[in-house]
C-alpha cells in the first residue's frame, strides 16, 4: 500500500507542479495579467483535476491488484488522502521555490490586483478600509511567515484533492470481489 501511495502521489505531484510552474511562468511574463489571472486559474484547476485523477487510479490499482478486488470506503479514503497529501506537498514545495527565487514580487502584484478590483467595484468607507487592512496583513504574513505561506498554499490545492478522494472512494468501494464467470 505504501508503495502504491508513493508512486501515485509522486506522479500526481509532478504533474500538478509542472502545470503550476508553466501557468505561473505565463502569468509572470505578463500574458496572464490581462484577465486578472483568470486564465492561469483555469489552467491551474484543470491541472489539479488531471493530476488528481491519479487518486482514482491509485485507489483502483490497490483494490484490484493488491487487495483481491475489495476495498472499504475508509481504506479508499485513506489511500486517496495520502496520495493527495503527497501531491499537495510537492506543489507547495515547487511553489515555495518558484515564489522565493523567481517571483518574489508575486504577492505584491496579486495584492495590487485585489485592491484595484475593490476600487473598481465601488467599495468604499469602512468596508474598504477593513478589506485593505486584511490584504496588507495577508501579504505581510505570506512573505514573512513560512507556516502561513505553507498553510495558504496547501489550502489552494488540498481541498480539491480531498473532494476527488471522497468521490473516488465512493465510486470504488467494494465489499465483495467481482466474480468473472
Amino acid at each position: 500500500m505504501k508503495r502504491n501511495i508513493l508512486v501515485f502521489g509522486t506522479i500526481s505531484g509532478v504533474i500538478i507542479s509542472v502545470f503550476m510552474g508553466i501557468s505561473m511562468a505565463i502569468m509572470n511574463c505578463g500574458s496572464g495579467d490581462a484577465d486578472g489571472g483568470t486564465t492561469s486559474m483555469i489552467i491551474g484547476f484543470s491541472a489539479m483535476a488531471a493530476a488528481f485523477s491519479f487518486i482514482f487510479v491509485g485507489i483502483k490499482n490497490y483494490r484490484d491488484k493488491q487487495n483481491s478486488g475489495t476495498i472499504t470506503f475508509g481504506k479508499a479514503f485513506v489511500i486517496g488522502f495520502m496520495i493527495s497529501l503527497i501531491a499537495s506537498t510537492l506543489y507547495v514545495l515547487t511553489w515555495a521555490v518558484e515564489f522565493h527565487f523567481f517571483m518574489p514580487d508575486f504577492i505584491d502584484k496579486y495584492s495590487a490586483m485585489q485592491v484595484q478590483q475593490m476600487h473598481d467595484s465601488g467599495m468604499s468607507g469602512p468596508a474598504l478600509d477593513e478589506a485593505l487592512k486584511n490584504i496588507e496583513t495577508t501579504s505581510y504574513n505570506y512573505k514573512n511567515n513560512p507556516f502561513f505561506f505553507a498553510a495558504y498554499t496547501y489550502m489552494e490545492i488540498l481541498p480539491v484533492g480531498v473532494l476527488i478522494t471522497l468521490i473516488s472512494a465512493l465510486i470504488l468501494k467494494r465489499k465483495t470481489p467481482v466474480v468473472i464467470a
